[in-house]
């Protein structure tokens, strides 16, 4: 047996990780995959030679550098990677259950602040209601495709890819519309106080995951750094509400927009890769 370990640069999400799950699936020789995403680090136990994967994690460019390989044994306590079916299970059971109320937080703010980004004439609530959808993107891919074919995951991955590139142009599309044109202001109070209950779920996210017995998983920490993004974002569109008020002016309201319009697209591309 060979253990292997990559530094993967760019690997700060759970897409790249089910990037590189997907892109690995076919090789019968891998044993196991362990991820450390804080420390952007993979670690791949493996029978013959790590050519052929390399070059597969290379075809991903996700900045890898191959950092040490050597040959371990099995039967080795220390080289434990391998998990009791019954407590695999049952962690799997546990995180799933987690994972479910996290996506069902993060599709519900979509909802809420979609509608009321809308009303309120908001594109800071707007583009941040899209970030929630795409994080309900990630989450329901790893869910939904647990156990799937390669072509199954590839399929789910790309319509929500495009699905989502499409939602962040139309958005972008209406900012310059707005900015060119002559606007009402939003309604800054509707965009507080919908951030602050955003940023409420966000931390209750946090709170559920960092609490998580499998806190220490490699997805389970990909998740948490997910979700903090998302608390800065609120932030970010709450700040912006405070400056159209004290500007008397949608700028603010634009350019937040606009940034995680940004942010956005750059996951969903992130998503497409899952597809090819």
């Amino acid at each position: 047996m060979n253990k292997t370990t990559f530094k993967i640069s760019k690997m700060d999400c759970p897409s790249e990780e089910n990037l590189i799950r997907m892109k690995l699936e076919g090789h019968s020789n891998i044993e196991h995959l362990e991820f450390d995403i804080p420390n952007r680090q993979l670690t791949v136990f493996h029978h013959d030679n790590i050519e052929g994967i390399e070059t597969a994690i290379h075809d991903l460019k996700l900045g890898d550098t191959l950092l040490s390989t050597e040959t371990i044994d099995p039967s080795d306590p220390n080289n434990n990677f391998k998990v009791d079916a019954d407590s695999s299970h049952k962690k799997d059971a546990e995180q799933r259950k987690l994972l479910w109320i996290v996506l069902v937080i993060n599709f519900a703010f979509f909802i809420i602040e979609m509608s009321t980004g809308l009303i309120s004439r908001s594109m800071g609530l707007v583009a941040d209601s899209l970030d929630m959808l795409a994080d309900s993107f990630v989450y329901g891919i790893s869910l939904f495709a647990v156990g799937g074919t390669v072509i199954k995951k590839k399929r789910i991955a790309r319509i929500a890819g495009y699905f989502q590139i499409t939602l962040a142009i139309l958005g972008f599309l209406e900012v310059l519309r707005r900015f060119f044109g002559n606007e009402q202001l939003p309604d800054f109070s509707t965009m507080i106080v919908i951030s602050i209950l955003a940023l409420i779920a966000n931390s209750i996210c946090l709170y559920l995951l960092q609490k998580s017995k499998n806190k220490e998983e490699a997805h389970m920490q990909a998740s948490m750094i997910f979700t903090s993004n998302d608390v800065i974002i609120n932030l970010g569109v709450i700040v912006a509400g405070i400056l159209v008020n004290w500007l008397h002016s949608s700028t603010p309201d634009l350019i937040i927009g606009s940034i995680v319009f940004a942010l956005v697209i750059q996951g969903a591309f992130r998503i497409l890769k899952l597809s090819k």
